[in-house]
Parts: structure tokens; sequence; C-alpha cells
């Protein structure tokens, strides 16, 4: 079976099929940094060293417990009280011991940035779960230019089907997410450009009350470190674990080069496509007298929508309006020709505001192509993939 899924490095390192084996031998050097070693992390450390990376930061300040022994990647009952940083380390040597392994028992905040991410990692994985280390690293990512994917609220989830990649902006339902973008526009100018990995599913418990054992305790006498949490709040195992799986899945194809596009957050539902379908029937009549050239059906129009052009006009793809915001904005939207000596298939259409589809039907693919080269080269990359995609 295992041949089936990896090939043998040539230092006896599994290394995934995912790219070309100049791509495995560079994933073998790519150096990665996993900061915060719980049910995430453990989870995406472990698929990385899995799939062969050559070399491992793994921070964390925190012990393995009994209670996270439902959802940590390797953790045993003997491991409880030992760092999880040190417990990883101890299980990974026996999977894969090429691998440069450096284990740090450390609180990554603003004081110790410069000791953890000076080695100029290829990516992070922010798998923390408080909020202002959390955002701290982020902005650090984001000011020395590293790659960051970023894990968001895996807790009092349940359903495996609602788990997205998507940019920090286009996160919804998720409380943390919420607060990590109020945080980085607010203290750092910073407002998307950030992956994450959220839930779309709202979450289903709260923080369990804290129940002292004796009268004068607070919570904050039971706290390793001074603003982090004692509470519970519920996670089913799961989650977390495929949430780190996810966070693997994504780190390794963007390093080995393999192009493929997440899935958007499109709040719409197949009525809505039905409408962006019959305003491109009615403007196919207006334009050309009929709209026998419209190939394309309401579930085609949910493809050309969602998946090619994202719930945004072809002249606005910088991601600025998503999630929420996207209802609004898809009301003026509308499908028509890119090439309007082609019928309206599902390569040959782009979706605009009313009034640039107004413009762009008084102009020609010649004069785009002299005046706005860029968008003439995106749109006919974008319309390619849906030649290949539907094998037209």
């Amino acid at each position: 079976m295992a041949s089936r899924l990896a090939t043998l490095g040539s230092a006896g390192s599994w290394v995934p099929l995912v790219a070309p084996i100049f791509s495995q031998m560079k994933w073998s050097l790519n150096s990665l940094q996993v900061i915060g070693l719980g049910g995430v992390g453990s989870h995406a450390a472990s698929m990385l060293l899995r799939s062969g990376v050559g070399r491992l930061l793994l921070v964390d300040f925190d012990q393995v417990s009994l209670s996270s022994l439902n959802r940590h990647a390797v953790a045993t009952r003997d491991d409880v009280g030992t760092p999880k940083a040190l417990c990883l380390k101890k299980h990974f040597s026996m999977i894969y011991p090429e691998c440069q392994i450096d284990a740090r028992v450390q609180l990554y905040d603003p004081s110790s940035e410069v000791e953890i991410l000076s080695g100029q990692p290829d990516f992070v994985l922010d798998c923390i779960d408080n909020i202002d280390t959390k955002v701290a690293l982020l902005a650090a990512c984001v000011r020395r230019g590293l790659k960051v994917l970023s894990a968001m609220g895996a807790g009092a989830r349940a359903d495996p089907t609602r788990i997205r990649v998507a940019d920090l902006r286009e996160s919804s339902n998720d409380p943390l997410s919420r607060s990590v973008r109020y945080r980085l526009k607010k203290e750092h100018g910073i407002e998307g450009g950030i992956p994450v990995v959220f839930s779309l599913e709202k979450p289903k418990a709260k923080l369990l009350p804290f129940q002292a054992s004796k009268e004068e305790e607070t919570p904050s006498d039971y706290q390793v470190v001074p603003g982090f949490r004692v509470r519970i709040i519920p996670v089913l195992g799961t989650i977390p674990a495929i949430f780190g799986q996810v966070m693997a899945s994504y780190v390794a194809t963007q390093l080995a080069g393999l192009d493929f596009q997440t899935e958007p957050v499109v709040n719409l539902d197949l009525d809505h496509y039905r409408i962006l379908h019959q305003r491109l029937i009615e403007h196919e009549e207006l334009i050309y007298g009929t709209a026998e050239q419209v190939l394309v059906d309401a579930e085609e129009v949910m493809y050309i929508v969602k998946e090619l052009w994202r719930g945004r006009s072809a002249r606005d793809q910088n991601q600025k309006d998503t999630g929420r915001k996207m209802w609004r904005s898809v009301n003026e939207l509308m499908l028509v020709r890119w090439d309007k000596s082609k019928p309206a298939g599902v390569s040959n259409l782009i979706l605009l505001k009313f009034s640039e589809a107004d413009a762009h039907e008084s102009t020609t693919l010649d004069q785009i192509k002299e005046k706005e080269p860029e968008f003439y080269s995106m749109v006919s990359r974008v319309l390619k993939r849906a030649e290949v995609e539907f094998a037209l």
C-alpha cells in the first residue's frame, strides 16, 4: 500500500507524489515552522514529517495534558506532563530520523520574534489558539515577507465538510477569525492577504464555566502563562486533526508548485445563479437579437461565477468584496461574452458589473490587448482553465 502512496527518496525518506522529481528533492530541503503544537499543530507537523520535509522547527510552551489526548497526533499516557515540543520530537525521531528537528519549549511573543523567525523558514504554520500571540505572529510574518498559513477556531465544531481554506477576509461564522481580522487591521494595518483554515460551521458550544476547588480561587490562579485561558472549549478530536491535515496538504502543495484553486467562499444559492443565467439570456437577446448562442445552464453558470471569477467582477479580482459583503455586490453583476465572435459558452463568459459590461460591449479584444495587456492575459488564463476542465 505504501508504495502506491509515496516514493522512496535518495536518503530513504518518504516523499509525496505531488510533483516531479525536482519538486520532491526541493521539498526534502524545505525548512518549516509549526508554532502551537496542540490538536491542530501536532497533526500538521506529523504529516509534514511523514511527507519527508527536511527541517522542522516546533514551538510550544505547554505540556501534554490528559485532556488533550483525544486530539493529539502522537501523545500517549506516558507523555502526559511532557512538553509538547519534546513529545513530538521523541516520536518523530522514530518515524523519520533523517529530519532535522528543532524542538523549543518556548512561548512565541514579540520578544521571541527575532529568535524564532530569523531563520527565514519556507513556510510558517500558525496553530496558536491565543489571540494576542496569534496576531503578533501573523503581523511579524507579513512584515518579514514570510509565507504563513493560519488555523482559526477548530473547537465546538462537528462537521468536517464545512472546513475551508481562504483569505482571512473571507472567513465567516468564526469568532476567532473576526477578532484576528479586527486586531490586525487596527493594530498593524493588515486587512488580508493571509490564507487561513477555518470552518463555515457556527460553533455549537461555548467555553465551559470555571469551577474553583476553593472559594477564594480565580481563573488566573490556574494560568500557566498570564493571559492564556484556563477554561475548556469542547473539542471533537477529529476536527482539529482535519484542520492539521488540511494545513499540511496546503503547505506541501504550495511548496511543490502544484497549482490548484481553493473553493471560493461565495454566499449564493442556486436561485441566484438562475437569476444570473436569466440576465445573460436577456442581455444576449438585447445585443444579438437572440439567445440561441447561450450554451450554458444554471449549473454551468455556478461554475463560471464561483470557480472562475470567485463571485467578483473580472475587473475586481483583489478579494476586497468577499464573505458577508458578497450578497450585496453580486446583485450588480452579470455575465457577458469575452470574445463577441464566439458563442456564450463556459470558456467565453466573464463576470462584470453592469457599467463594466456596457463598456466591454463597446470595445474589441484587440483594443483590450493593446491598452490593458495584464487584464487581457489574466482573463485569457482564467478562460483557458475552463477549456481544460471541460475538455473543450
